[in-house]
């Protein structure tokens, strides 16, 4: 299918201050609802002593949030592709923050409600997730989308920072409650979400809503309507919410499985068990175990700098071998070296703090390309499906090290160091999993993004964006 004129209109007279507000506004979105779903690693580690909690109640906590995501992910990513990816997206921001801020409300020792609060903060996450890249994607100009789409994706570690600062600064003030109603936050972005940004015009045209699509163009290039050439012939399918159809190409499905899946368990592995680990590891209280998670934060954002950046060089997919290759390298030396001091400093939150740049910046490599892989017509239903793989992993993740432990005492310092060395394995096994992944990946770079072709595929790299072909998963 060649591209609409009014979409090569777009691609050549660029974005508008509309676009910057609308692109800003989802940055945001994803701080503040990261720091919703990060912020349960720090409360579990500070209700721990005083609830009581089992290894198995807390894994329940903390797992029960990917649990969310797999269902929330599915249901507003087929629902995104079926009646659009604004309204879906402000519901799933409500379901986010109402879900966390209700966290505030728990009774004492009530970790059942605390897991079901999280499943909904999970659920309203997930659709975020399938929702928001996707968004971005298709109101981006093709020839500014490997050179700035990474660069959002760098806003989740700002939260994971905001989640560690708050929790050192503040949890010893306001209690765990206090900090928890700060996940109400993402509510204030609801009202810039609804006035300040157009449906995606991509999705419009794939819906055959060729008028609706050209007045979201003249917005997002801040043109006159006039301006905006309407000589489209666009072929329209049925709007579906059939998560069947992504099976179609079962190695494109299988593919986008396993590099979620894996970089997923790594990543919320480290992120939700880190701060218990290592303040029993070190003998130390959970606010200065969220001080050295500060300093893997910041790593972190240094990895989505350099996973936004290397794209642009050398593609999606030389960056995805080079960050499944450090996953593997540093968890296996947070693993074999957990032990080990370097002039006072543990040498394992060094090696987590490697491993951030690659585990943690990765995402900004992997979340674009989702949308880049998958047709218009089936992108929200693709990326939910990722989002889904990426809640699986946030359940295996958690799961992994509390099952190695085989310890029913949360207490028990010794318990969790004697699983650090086959978790932290399993945890770098997953890194190399990716790596070989992407070794039978298609390259994006200069993709025109297909509206409705189930079999197209992207342009080669480095011809004209309208140019030759290639084969693709």
């Amino acid at each position: 299918m060649n591209a609409p004129t009014m979409l090569k209109f777009y691609d050549e007279v660029g974005p508008s201050s509309r676009y910057w507000a609308s692109f800003a506004t989802l940055c945001a979105g994803w701080s503040l609802d990261f720091f919703d779903f990060y912020i349960v690693g720090f409360l579990v580690a500070s209700l721990g002593p005083g609830w009581h909690l089992t290894y198995l109640e807390s894994s329940i906590m903390l797992l029960s949030g990917g649990l969310g995501s797999i269902f929330g992910s599915l249901l507003f990513g087929a629902l995104g592709d079926k009646i659009g990816r604004k309204p879906v997206l402000i519901a799933a921001t409500i379901t986010c923050a109402l879900g966390a801020g209700a966290l505030a409300f728990v009774p004492d020792g009530s970790w059942p409600i605390f897991s079901v609060l999280r499943v909904v903060v999970g659920a309203g996450l997930g659709g975020i997730g399938a929702l928001q890249l996707v968004m971005i994607v298709e109101i981006t100009p093709t020839p500014m989308r490997l050179k700035l789409l990474g660069w959002p994706i760098m806003l989740p570690s700002v939260g994971t920072l905001l989640a560690a600062l708050t929790s050192a600064s503040l949890m010893h003030v306001l209690g765990w409650r206090g900090v928890a109603a700060f996940g109400l936050l993402p509510l204030l972005l609801c009202v810039p979400f609804a006035l300040l940004m157009p449906e995606s015009p991509r999705w419009l045209l794939a819906r055959g809503r060729t008028d609706a699509a050209r007045r979201s163009i003249a917005i997002l290039a801040g043109r006159d309507l006039s301006d905006v050439p309407a000589d489209v012939d666009v072929s329209v399918r049925q709007p579906s919410a059939s998560l069947a159809e992504l099976y179609v190409r079962p190695g494109r499905f299988w593919f986008t499985f396993l590099i979620w899946l894996t970089i997923s368990t790594a990543g919320y592995g480290v992120y939700l068990w880190g701060p218990t680990i290592t303040s029993m590891l070190l003998k130390i209280d959970v606010a200065a175990a969220a001080k050295y998670f500060v300093w893997i934060s910041l790593a972190g954002l240094l990895g989505r700098a350099m996973f936004s950046y290397l794209p642009a060089r050398i593609g999606r997919v030389w960056s995805g071998r080079i960050l499944g290759f450090g996953i593997a390298v540093f968890l296996s030396c947070a693993a074999l070296f957990h032990d080990v001091f370097v002039q006072g400093v543990p040498v394992f939150v060094l090696a987590l703090a490697a491993g951030a740049i690659f585990y943690d910046g990765g995402f900004c490599t992997l979340s674009p390309y989702m949308a880049e892989i998958f047709p218009t017509r089936l992108a929200a239903r693709g990326s939910g499906f990722a989002q889904g793989a990426n809640g699986l992993g946030k359940i295996l993740g958690p799961l992994c090290l509390a099952l190695i432990a085989g310890s029913n005492n949360l207490v028990s310092a010794k318990a969790t160091e004697a699983a650090i060395l086959p978790a932290f394995l399993l945890l770098a096994g997953c890194g190399l999993v990716l790596c070989v992944c992407f070794f039978f990946a298609p390259e994006t770079k200069d993709v025109v993004l297909s509206l409705d072709d189930d079999n197209a595929v992207p342009a080669a790299p480095n011809s004209s964006l309208y140019g030759s072909k290639v084969a693709a998963l």
